[in-house]
């Protein structure tokens, strides 16, 4: 029967998160040469990089390769054990080595050894054991040991793994610097999540544009007005002028306001209900970009205008919902 200790539990809880941040914390004395060997070899444009592990290790190899790949490092992981049934075949000419074992002694990467030198691919070895068999025979040995493990049996891998990660972490976001990676290349990256579509959507891909943008001229009434807000369905309509530029918006919180003061809305003009010197957006402008502004400012709908502020679209909050960007 399982007994807990309220007082023990965290206590454990808390020792485990201290042992492995100062570990975390020593890694930075170990960003050395060998660091920047490894980073020169794995930016080499020629190939990819294969992350081999077994067990823990392969689990933490696993978020490397994912990491690298997603930051503009071609990367897959292959696991130690396949490899020996025919998954070495995936390694070409070209690709660079990244190996995971703490022990630097595990038989499944070890007897890759041979094969790998026969390819002719450099090896790059993470691992506990400066003396293993692994570091030494390693192209490039980065040092990833730690005091001990946060498991109080000194068993299960805990913060071995968690410095392995941390590192992999650091050549990944040097990699991703070296090349200069940046949002663009991120997003073609991850097309289909969130990140992407914030950081791909552009106005222009989510405007309303031709008939469907609500616009009325300067000199019609505020009954043209509503119709227009009414039909077009985007919570407000653009004021503009002879040359379709915009010189001001009406929208609910207008119309609320002519309500109030109980003007006539066959008498009343736009130009004396809109709302002049309005926020607008640019066609090429990111998506979320607006979206903030809307959120800082509380605007539901914005015409979009060129650079003669001639308009030439309109969006509001639903566009952004359903494009997938808030």
């Amino acid at each position: 029967m399982n007994t807990f200790d309220p007082n023990k539990v965290k206590e454990l809880g808390k020792a485990v998160i201290i042992n492995e941040a100062q570990a975390v914390h020593a890694l930075a004395e170990r960003i050395d040469d060998s660091f920047f060997s490894a980073c020169k070899l794995l930016g080499d444009p020629g190939g990819r990089i294969v992350v081999l592990g077994i067990g823990k290790s392969g689990h933490i190899g696993r978020k490397i390769a994912a990491t690298l790949a997603s930051t503009g490092s071609p990367a897959f992981f292959v696991s130690a054990a396949e490899a020996h049934h025919g998954d070495l075949g995936m390694v070409a000419s070209g690709d660079v080595i990244l190996m995971l074992s703490n022990s630097g002694e595990s038989e499944e990467l070890t007897a890759l050894l041979p094969h790998l030198k026969r390819l002719a691919t450099p090896v790059i070895v993470l691992t506990g054991k400066s003396g293993s068999t692994l570091a030494r025979n390693a192209d490039v040995h980065i040092d990833v040991s730690v005091q001990q493990e946060a498991c109080p049996l000194g068993l299960a891998p805990t913060t071995s793994t968690t410095a392995m990660l941390a590192m992999g972490d650091a050549l990944a976001v040097a990699l991703l610097d070296a090349k200069g990676f940046n949002k663009d290349d991120f997003a073609r990256s991850h097309p289909g999540g969130k990140l992407g579509k914030q950081l791909l959507i552009k106005v222009a891909d989510i405007m309303h544009t031709g008939e469907n943008i609500p616009t009325v001229h300067a000199d019609m009434n505020l009954k043209q007005g509503l119709l227009e807000v009414s039909s077009k369905g985007l919570g407000m309509t653009a004021i503009i002028d002879d040359h379709r530029r915009v010189i001001g918006v009406f929208t609910d919180g207008d119309l609320r306001r002519a309500l109030d003061k109980g003007l006539d809305v066959n008498e009343t003009a736009m130009t004396d209900v809109m709302t002049a010197n309005c926020r607008t957006a640019q066609a090429d402008q990111l998506a979320a970009e607006i979206l903030k502004l809307m959120q800082q400012e509380r605007i539901n709908s914005l015409p979009v205008v060129n650079e003669n502020k001639e308009i030439i679209g309109a969006l509001n909050m639903h566009d952004l919902l359903k494009a997938g960007v808030l």
